[in-house]
């Protein structure tokens, strides 16, 4: 049975570079992009941080293959 992980991923340090080389070591690692959500600063224009989710397809058995409990 296929079952869809998720990973999110939280930096304060919201720049091109921060989350290029997010988006590169995540991907490096078998996770596929799936979005990404700012927080606003409301003193400033940039961001105060950035969640990057990632999403991964893993197998795992099945429950009828699992042994039960007496």
């Amino acid at each position: 049975m296929q079952l869809t992980e998720y990973r999110v991923v939280e930096t304060s340090t919201v720049t091109d570079e921060s989350l290029t080389r997010i988006l590169n070591h995540e991907t490096k690692q078998g996770w596929v992009y799936d979005g990404m959500t700012f927080v606003p600063n409301e003193a400033s224009k940039r961001p105060r941080m950035a969640f990057v989710i990632f999403t991964r397809v893993v197998e795992v058995a099945d429950d009828a293959d699992r042994p039960t409990s007496p």
